[in-house]
């Protein structure tokens, strides 16, 4: 009997059942944060670390602001040099160094001594420094690199430039010149122009000219309305008159 229902049971080579069961994955989110409990919330609240406040009394260390550095004794006696060249010289021309050797900066230096001009050497960062807190601020870009300074009291920007062009190493980038910054074109256009007592001269010969033009022009409308009444008061008196009959 058991023999038959197991025979019966069995499914059959070939043969398929109605229905299948499949088996699905779990469906269930566990990826959701839990709430905590509230007495863990109330034991966290209470455990929680609490600073204690500062002993030291305000003042004992320095604030956490930023201070800007204070300039050292060598840059204040720098920036005093600069300010008393601005004041005193009319020209000063900004030149950059180009490898230039000792003994050729030594030759150029007693070529402009011959015309009063002096080389300066100051630190970039002390001039532009310095440049930054005056009227001479557009100065300040021409500081890039090796640079040195050529003052001098008068300008002498021909005699500048006629011994920089013996000195190929150094190169002009420009100049301020009676509180006027120039480009190098601008400073070769302000060398062509003619020297201050020549200007003088010429507006002199000028004036001259023009009062002695004046004076001969108030010198002759007077003779010739002169001589003009003259000949009519002859030709209007009877003796005249006479010896035209």
């Amino acid at each position: 009997m058991a023999a038959t229902l197991c025979v019966k049971l069995l499914p059959k080579q070939g043969w398929l059942p109605f229905t299948q069961s499949i088996r699905h994955g779990s469906k269930a989110v566990t990826r959701h944060k839990r709430p905590v409990h509230f007495l863990k919330r109330k034991l966290l609240a209470v455990t929680q670390y609490i600073p204690p406040t500062r002993v030291v009394p305000k003042g004992a260390y320095p604030s956490e602001t930023s201070r800007a550095p204070e300039d050292s004794d060598l840059v204040i006696i720098m920036k005093k040099d600069l300010k008393d060249l601005f004041q005193d010289c009319k020209m000063i021309a900004v030149v950059q160094n180009n490898a230039s050797s000792a003994e050729d900066l030594l030759i150029l230096k007693h070529k402009l001594y011959k015309h009063n001009i002096s080389i300066k050497f100051f630190p970039n960062q002390v001039i532009r420094s310095f440049l930054s807190d005056t009227i001479y601020s557009n100065m300040t870009p021409l500081f890039i690199g090796p640079t040195v300074l050529f003052v001098c009291k008068e300008r002498k920007v021909k005699e500048m430039l006629s011994t920089l062009r013996s000195s190929p190493q150094m190169t002009l980038l420009g100049a301020c010149i009676d509180d006027t910054l120039l480009s190098v074109k601008g400073v070769v256009s302000y060398s062509k122009l003619p020297s201050m007592s020549v200007v003088q001269g010429q507006l002199v010969g000028g004036l001259t000219m023009l009062t002695s033009h004046t004076a001969s022009m108030l010198q002759r409308h007077p003779a010739h309305l002169s001589a003009l009444l003259q000949q009519y008061i002859k030709q209007q008196s009877p003796g005249s008159a006479e010896e035209a009959t």
